[in-house]
């Protein structure tokens, strides 16, 4: 018996970055070079999507948002999500593994995140989540808003991954912010990288 296409071997693995902070550490994943991961960032903000290096991009909302961003709030990004739900179930079909990452207390991640990782698991991906929260200096507006992202969240993943920012800074007092979120990004790439390596 012959067949003339070779076997698919190894699990299929995406990384979705969602939002300005998640579309920013596949950014950094793509340049440490990991692979073996099918990168995708899905935003509502149009600028940012075109600076991404990622292959796959996805503008959230564009009849409502028209590339210009959620505004900071959850609830454009929700929006956004389920408006453009059809691109995600196509990009994400046929995922063994999909990892879900964005930063907590803005409009697209924080709304569109809870969406994006449902649709994963409906698809029957192993669904992981890796998000950052707010720096105390952001705001109780922004801290409570990525509270209330992380409780969604966590009904729609397989396992939650949450990095404090003010954690970060605690650790190491004269860490900048710019350093904390790319400190923030090497936590993702790790386990995305330790995964990888596994499977």
């Amino acid at each position: 018996m012959f067949i003339d296409e070779p076997p698919i071997t190894g699990a299929r693995i995406k990384v979705i970055g969602v939002g300005g902070g998640g579309s920013n550490a596949v950014n950094r994943m793509i340049e440490a070079g990991i692979k073996g991961v099918e990168f995708i960032v899905a935003n509502t903000d149009l600028q940012a999507l075109e600076n991404s290096q990622a292959p796959m991009k996805i503008q959230l909302g564009s009849r409502s948002t028209r590339g210009l961003g959620a505004g900071s709030n959850p609830e454009i990004g929700r929006a956004a999500a389920l408006e453009d739900h059809e691109k995600l179930l196509d990009v994400l079909e046929g995922s063994d593994m999909v990892f879900v990452t964005a930063g907590l207390g803005g409009g697209t991640g924080t709304g569109a995140a809870p969406v994006v990782a449902s649709l994963a698991i409906e698809l029957g991906a192993l669904t992981v989540a890796v998000v950052t929260k707010p720096f105390a200096v952001e705001g109780k507006k922004r801290m409570a808003q990525a509270e209330k992202g992380l409780a969604e969240l966590r009904g729609c993943v397989d396992t939650l991954l949450t990095i404090p920012n003010s954690k970060l800074r605690e650790v190491e007092e004269k860490i900048t912010i710019l350093d904390a979120f790319r400190r923030a990004d090497e936590v993702l790439l790790q386990a995305v990288q330790g995964i990888t390596d596994l499977i």
